[in-house]
């Protein structure tokens, strides 16, 4: 039950939740409050005092707007509503004195510091600071941190906002950052100088207002003002993140998370955010001919010719990758059939059902884990497979839910119940009584682990159940982002993989390189990077990465999303489905496109809920036939969070992180 208040801020009347805070309450009403500390997504620290406020008939002292409720406002001596000033000469002279403050201490490094150009610090000096310092006593200095490869300290910068410590310690759900000392010998630090160990960490850099956190492998190499900036989403899993792609000339310089409530809030994963440097090597610039076992540089004409002559009157299987937009996918499964051959999406085996959408994406969106009050995970480890939705479960469980899991025992930075390790658990859930849990709001999250194995469509079809019978939403995590497109367009055939590849003359390998390709067919191979693909090929292709073309993607709830492109593709790559359309015309099958326009009027034509971009489809709920269940555990679905695409395991950094992760893992212990 809401409590609707009325206040008066700078003579504007609005009417807000008592619950708010005044400076939640000044944002409704269209007027900003300068902040360092607040931070809407964390707790209330209350401790920078930047957001100082005049109550009207408060104390005679300005108030901290963070941390004051609406419904702690007196009203008018004649029933009147509270008013509160953000601009009268005792707010101005109590910033002011708050910024000469916080300038103490802070080095005049602005020309030299990484943050410039987008420092808060900066940017509120500029309305409420003074031209000199009355300070002469010496600056204080503190030690820089070593907090891993990823996020550079400058620790003099840093004014103590205590961000960091909030982000990691609630979000992250890691307990490493935290503040010594008192008053001047106050610092942020990590205990006992340990490296930070999240998959999130990355956001601290967004977090700080100042350049005492700033990105180690982004720094010094570009200005914010030189970068052109690319609003896209994220492929590295399949939660579709938006994103923002900052580019330099040709090059990715930098990425950065935008804000979508719906998705991933504003939160990115470390994998996501660095992975930029491997855009940059391994990558295929120009068609390749294998003559006599070794490939060779070919021209495009060449390329296509060889291609279409392989390809004609032979049996052809179409492999979709992981990365494949849903247009390159439509564009392949098109022209495969017009063939007569098959193509296949579901390239690590997973047991996802043809045309039924409640069965491969669900009933859930990633929202409804927010209100949940309870979460059962199958066969699935979202810390690894995606951390911002795993973060996302960790604020469900802050807020009271139960989390249970069916599989692997794992860190999920939570609390949960290990309920056990295999099917049989699933079984044993259905045979309980549930007719009190029907009552709650709770969600059942099965993964990729549980999917992917021989008895895959009958785990499916038991956890389907076990949410039909507890009133329990579902959804499908998986960690392939072209996946749920794919699936939409129908890129499957009768009999999974083994079927797809049953006989196949020519394999047309459209970026798939999570598996192995059996020896024996001719094998043609269209991909961004020298990966294990373009190994096994006979004919390379050299395609666009998820940066250089435009693309639709759809993310695990089943919503479509619109990735544009931030730069172009090296080289004579080009984009996926513009090769796609040329190959046709050379196997006189042509496809019946000539722009990315045409070929989305086509490809909406066919499954009309692609138009909706940004908004999840209703999925009827059917549920499959059931089937017997194996004996043998759950095993998730990622090994290794930093290398799970060609991407990442052409990216230097990534290689560094899985190496500093492999070896904290093995870390030996001292006996106690």
């Amino acid at each position: 039950m809401s409590d609707l208040r009325k206040i008066n801020i700078d003579g504007k009347d609005v009417e807000v939740d008592g619950a708010m805070t005044l400076i939640q309450a000044c944002e409704v009403a269209g007027i900003e409050v300068p902040r360092f500390c607040y931070h809407e997504r964390l707790s209330i620290a209350g401790n920078c005092r930047m957001c100082l406020v005049e109550v009207v008939g408060g104390p005679p002292k300005p108030a901290a707007s963070c941390a004051m409720q609406v419904r702690d406002l007196r009203p008018g001596k004649d029933g009147e509503p509270p008013v509160v000033k953000t601009n009268s000469p005792m707010v101005k002279k109590a910033r002011e004195g708050v910024m000469e403050f916080l300038l103490i201490n802070h080095p005049l490094d602005c020309p030299i510091c990484d943050q410039g150009g987008e420092c808060d610090l900066q940017d509120q000096a500029m309305a409420y600071g003074v031209d000199f310092s009355r300070f002469r006593e010496p600056k204080r200095a503190s030690t820089d941190l070593n907090l891993g490869p990823l996020v550079e300290t400058h620790m003099t910068r840093c004014i103590s906002c205590t961000r960091c410590v909030r982000f990691t310690t609630e979000v992250a759900g890691i307990s490493q950052m935290g503040q010594t000392g008192r008053g001047e010998d106050s610092e942020i630090t990590s205990y006992l100088g340990e490296t930070l160990d999240s998959n999130l960490q990355g956001n601290i850099i967004d977090l700080c207002p100042v350049g005492a956190l700033v990105s180690k492998p982004y720094a010094f190499t570009a200005r914010p003002w030189e970068l052109s900036k690319t609003e896209s989403i994220d492929v590295m899993d399949a939660l579709g993140s938006n994103i923002r792609v900052d580019t330099k000339g040709r090059e990715v310089m930098r990425i950065l998370p935008r804000n979508h409530d719906g998705v991933n809030e504003e939160w990115i994963s470390d994998k996501t955010r660095f992975v930029w440097d491997g855009l940059r090597r391994q990558r295929l610039d120009k068609p390749y001919v294998r003559e006599n076992g070794k490939l060779r540089p070919a021209t495009w004409p060449e390329a296509l010719t060889k291609a279409a002559a392989a390809m004609q009157g032979k049996k052809v299987a179409g492999l979709i990758g992981d990365l494949v937009p849903v247009e390159a996918a439509f564009a392949l499964k098109t022209l495969i059939e017009s063939l007569g051959g098959t193509v296949e999406c579901r390239t690590d085996g997973a047991k996802l059902p043809a045309g039924n959408r409640s069965g491969y994406v669900g009933t859930a969106t990633i929202e409804d884990i927010d209100t949940a009050k309870a979460v059962m995970l199958i066969g699935t480890n979202p810390a690894v497979e995606a951390p911002v939705l795993n973060a996302r479960i960790r604020k469900a469980w802050s807020h009271g839910a139960n989390v249970g899991l069916i599989g692997e025992a794992v860190d999920l930075t939570y609390d949960y119940e290990h309920l056990g390790t295999g099917p049989a658990m699933i079984t044993e859930l259905l045979h309980r009584d549930h007719g009190a849990v029907a009552e709650d709001a709770s969600i059942i999250i099965i993964g990729q682990g549980a999917l992917a194995r021989e008895d895959g469509a009958s785990v499916l079809a038991a956890a389907m159940q076990l949410a039909e019978a507890t009133g329990s939403k579902f959804l499908v995590l998986h960690t392939a982002a072209g996946r749920v497109g794919a699936m939409d367009i129908g890129a499957v055939t009768e009999g999974g993989l083994t079927a797809a590849l049953d006989g196949a003359e020519v394999i047309y390998n459209l970026g798939a390189d999570e598996g192995d390709i059996p020896a024996g067919p001719f094998v043609i191979y269209q991909g961004s990077h020298g990966d294990r693909g373009a190994h096994r090929a006979d004919i390379i292709l050299p395609g666009a990465a998820y940066t250089e073309e435009q693309g639709l993607f759809v993310n695990t709830e089943g919503r479509p999303q619109l990735a544009l492109r931030a730069g172009f593709a090296p080289g004579e790559a080009k984009e996926n489905w513009a090769i796609l359309r040329a190959l046709s015309a050379e196997l006189g099958q042509q496809l019946p496109f000539d722009s990315m326009a045409e070929l989305r009027k086509m490809l909406i034509a066919d499954v009309p809920h692609l138009a909706a971009i940004d908004s999840v489809p209703e999925n009827d709920w059917q549920l499959p036939e059931t089937g017997a269940l194996g004996e043998q555990a759950f095993r998730n679905a990622v090994k290794d969070f930093y290398l799970t695409n060609p991407i990442t395991r052409a990216s230097q950094l990534m290689a560094e992180l899985s190496a500093n992760a492999k070896a904290r893992k093995e870390a030996p212990l001292a006996a106690e």
